[in-house]
């Protein structure tokens, strides 16, 4: 993929993501959206509109007057949607025609951080060649000759009632199946991190009847993902089992994943989710070509699962964009990641943490199961991850040494199918991650551990 080569200066895995007002600047986020309105919008023969949505970090108010004032100079018009989840700006993005959007939110990082994540015309996150442009033009003093003049400066306005927009999406994909099996023992409890989803997923409830208690869901700035969230599950199961709650969900900061919980208190991750809704599509017709798309970071339990019921598993390189990219490419409509992140191309080209956790109670109704039941037809094995620290110019070469190879390849034959090793060099530290999946936890740690050890020997 073009890009991936070059070492960028302001964009990272997943947009520009830095500490608030000190590393990422109202200097900066101006640029950054001059630039990006001028890169997105160059094709377009009118004065370009782009969405702005937010979470609930205390600097959300100061980047997005830095992002309006740049678009607005460029002679951009923009409508600010307020606090919302990064699906609903996709989403929206496409609804209304609009140019472009930006997501401003560092997702799961904790409060001081903050993020800015642009999203084209299409509601997707804009591939690495866009972002080397607007990096490019940032940094080559053009920016001053794209200022508009006269009648050209653009207007922002206020749009906090599209909201509606995104609730009614849900009402419309999701009334039926509520209506049809919905119970009145059937009570999800829900955490909203303190983040974006924090009003919305209270509104798609009530409006679809789903009975539910809540949690974490009064933000003041500074406690967004604070012990809260999908982050970190341990209230959320507290609460489910005190309160004999059928459900819980856990969405993350920005909306776009979400984790669930059993009615025992047990954690459903992102591969159990997918598991457990590609059943249900499937037995709908409605699972693309039987196949589920998902990352090399996935548990092996979902390649067992997959193939004992004769679906196929396709695994690409970590990141959503490359879990979109292999969706689009081969007309598959379900993929995802182990952290919560999980597509629904159906519905929407992102992640929603929203729509994932409807998608979850639509398949726990329709099957008459209980979320534990549904949760045991897939079973995950132990995982361990080991950083090995070594010299940043060697971490490719783990590949071509013959003593390591051997070591990953005799420990592979050990397993027989029933484990295996991942070596992931970092791409920003000076780290190799070394990952081992078995069935059991004490001797996976050991050989992990020896490996890494093995790397750092060789790799110094």
């Amino acid at each position: 993929m073009k890009g991936s080569k070059t070492m960028r200066k302001y964009f990272g895995t997943d947009g520009i993501r830095r500490i608030a007002n000190t590393e990422l600047t109202p200097e900066l986020v101006y640029k950054v959206a001059k630039a990006g309105a001028y890169v997105l919008s160059k094709h377009t023969d009118h004065a370009p509109t782009i969405l702005i949505g937010r979470d609930t970090r205390i600097s959300g108010t100061l980047i997005e007057s830095a992002m309006v004032a740049g678009f607005l100079s460029y002679g951009a018009n923009v409508k600010l949607l307020g606090v919302i989840p990064t699906p609903a700006v996709a989403y929206l993005t496409r609804k209304l025609k609009a140019d472009a959007s930006v997501v401003i939110s560092a997702s799961h990082n904790t409060y001081e951080f903050n993020g800015i994540k642009y999203f084209s015309n299409k509601g997707m996150k804009i591939p690495d060649s866009l972002e080397e442009e607007i990096e490019e033009i940032m940094d080559s003093g053009k920016l001053d000759e794209l200022t508009a003049v006269g009648d050209k400066v653009g207007i922002s306005e206020h749009c906090p009632e599209l909201m509606d927009e995104y609730v009614y999406f849900f009402r419309r994909n999701f009334d039926e199946t509520m209506e049809k099996n919905l119970t009145d023992d059937f009570v999800v409890g829900l955490d909203t991190a303190n983040g974006a989803t924090s009003v919305v997923a209270e509104k798609v409830f009530q409006a679809l009847g789903i009975p539910y208690k809540i949690i974490n869901n009064h933000p003041d700035g500074i406690n967004i993902n604070q012990n809260c969230g999908s982050t970190h599950l341990e209230g959320l199961k507290k609460f489910v089992v005190e309160n004999k709650l059928s459900l819980g969900i856990a969405y993350d900061g920005d909306g776009d994943r979400c984790l669930a919980v059993d009615e025992k208190g047990n954690e459903i991750d992102g591969d159990k989710l997918m598991a457990i809704i590609s059943s249900n599509l499937r037995k709908q017709g409605k699972l693309n070509k039987d196949t589920i798309v998902a990352t090399v970071m996935s548990n092996l339990g979902l390649n067992k699962y997959a193939r004992d019921n004769q679906l196929q598993l396709l695994q690409t390189k970590v990141g959503d964009r490359y879990v979109l990219e292999e969706m689009l490419k081969q007309g598959f409509n379900l993929g995802g990641e182990q952290s919560g992140h999980v597509i629904l191309l159906d519905y929407n080209p992102t992640g929603d943490g929203i729509l994932t956790s409807l998608m979850l109670i639509k398949t726990i109704l329709e099957s008459k199961k209980k979320a534990s039941e549904l949760s045991g037809m897939i079973k995950l094995y132990p995982q361990v991850l080991v950083n090995a620290k070594v010299s940043n110019d060697k971490k490719q070469e783990y590949a071509k040494d013959t003593t390591i190879k051997e070591a990953i390849e005799k420990l592979e034959k050990e397993f027989a199918g029933n484990g295996r090793v991942l070596i992931r060099p970092s791409g920003t530290e000076p780290l190799i991650r070394v990952m081992i999946e078995g069935e059991d936890q004490k001797y996976i740690d050991e050989k992990a551990h020896e490996i890494a050890n093995l790397l750092e020997e060789k790799l110094k």
